[in-house]
């Protein structure tokens, strides 16, 4: 395991874009450990994808073409001393991407001749655990505080931007709620179950008195592979081109990833790690339905709790799924569909094997399955058309079917 400095000035961790809106809270995760952390925020798609494609495969999965790339132009700025720096891999440590990425990146460091940049990761599966990142408690508290704020203030901006009366309103109040929250996590205050409920109700009641148009707006449902679905640079800013065509996009909350992970990879036997998954699963679950009682109370609206939307999915999307995003991608999809999103946009990032098996595989199935529903897939790639991207989601806009969420209220 790595030897980190306690010196915030003399390390840097460097962290590919996933999670948009919330990696600004869940890095102050380890602000106690000492650590000096960037998540990578440039944006060029075009820059970032060719620096990618000197180091990598053209038939490698698209979203590491994209971290690579985001990756190796950060270090070439020169912002950085290489000797100081660490890239932490946002894995799952299963199979695919979760395990494969570490060692690409490390290969990918020494042909950009960066090789004393180190690669650490964080996951549950044992994957690498010499270069793997201990998470203590508290930054596991942390980290669970920026989780579920990050997802609510995902599903807000989502439902009040595209009806504000004054543009920028509501990106200003996300940020200000960033400010206040990112303070508390990271001097690790207000951290407690009674504080984190009450801010679910004063976020949603501040998002509520923002002043909003009379207009109705087809809502389109998101369903997709982590990185793409949560990364605008990954799925080529789709909400913005949603909502300047007149649409509503909804993308579910991270924190549904979350337990179906713990689902699908706590182990099979009583042990002590089982008791962990199951102990943080309820807790998880307890959170949720505190983050979705207050959108509820405050009319916005959200898919269903997980564990209704796990059982309601069982007769139409096996369980056998568990590699990457696995049987929550067709869970979501049903999902949508029965809350009255019957235009769901399934989103597929280039070279994703799990997601060809558990999302096109299971798609065709969910179309006869509901027939009144348009369920599309596009793909992103590095060597795909953005024109044929847009033209296929302006397809679904157009298509005349009504597409609103029956929780509205």
């Amino acid at each position: 395991m790595y030897k980190i400095s306690r010196n915030r000035e003399e390390n840097t961790i460097l962290i590919p874009a996933t999670l948009d809106m919330h990696f600004p809270l869940i890095r102050f995760m380890f602000w106690s450990k000492g650590y000096r952390v960037v998540p990578l925020d440039e944006s060029d798609e075009f820059l970032i994808r060719e620096e990618g494609l000197k180091y990598v495969n053209y038939d490698i999965c698209y979203p590491f073409v994209l971290m690579t790339g985001q990756v190796v132009r950060a270090l070439k700025s020169g912002r950085y001393d290489p000797k100081k720096t660490f890239i932490l891999m946002p894995t799952a440590g299963d199979a695919c991407r979760g395990a494969c990425y570490i060692g690409l990146m490390k290969r990918s460091l020494k042909n950009s001749h960066f090789d004393d940049v180190r690669v650490m990761t964080i996951n549950v599966r044992h994957v690498c655990d010499e270069i793997s990142l201990k998470i203590t408690p508290s930054m596991g508290i942390r980290g669970l505080f920026g989780l579920f704020y990050g997802d609510i203030l995902l599903l807000l901006v989502h439902q009040t931007r595209p009806y504000e009366v004054n543009k920028g309103e509501t990106d200003a109040l996300c940020k200000r709620w960033m400010k206040e929250l990112s303070k508390d996590i990271r001097l690790g205050q207000h951290l407690t179950p009674w504080a984190l409920k009450k801010n679910f109700r004063r976020i949603a009641e501040s998002f509520r008195q923002v002043p909003k148009r009379k207009e109705k707006r087809q809502v389109i449902g998101i369903a997709a592979e982590f990185y793409v679905k949560y990364c605008a640079l990954g799925n080529w800013e789709v909400v913005r081109y949603l909502e300047e065509n007149n649409c509503e996009a909804h993308v579910n909350g991270a924190s549904w990833y979350g337990l179906y992970y713990i689902d699908s990879h706590k182990p099979k036997s009583w042990n002590p790690e089982r008791v962990g998954f199951e102990l943080a699963k309820k807790l998880m679950i307890r959170v949720q339905d505190w983050m979705i009682g207050a959108l509820h109370e405050n009319g916005f609206h959200c898919l269903s709790r997980y564990e209704e939307m796990e059982k309601n999915s069982r007769e139409l999307v096996s369980r056998n799924l568990t590699v990457g995003d696995g049987w929550l991608l067709g869970a979501e999809t049903i999902d949508y569909v029965r809350n009255g999103i019957k235009k769901v946009l399934c989103i597929a990032p280039f070279g994703c094997m799990p997601n060809v098996c558990a999302g096109r595989g299971v798609y065709p199935n969910l179309r006869r399955a509901f027939p009144d529903s348009a369920i599309t897939v596009v793909e992103t790639d590095s060597a795909g058309s953005k024109l044929n991207y847009y033209n296929r989601i302006r397809m679904l806009i157009d298509l005349k079917m009504e597409s609103r969420p029956k929780q509205r209220k």
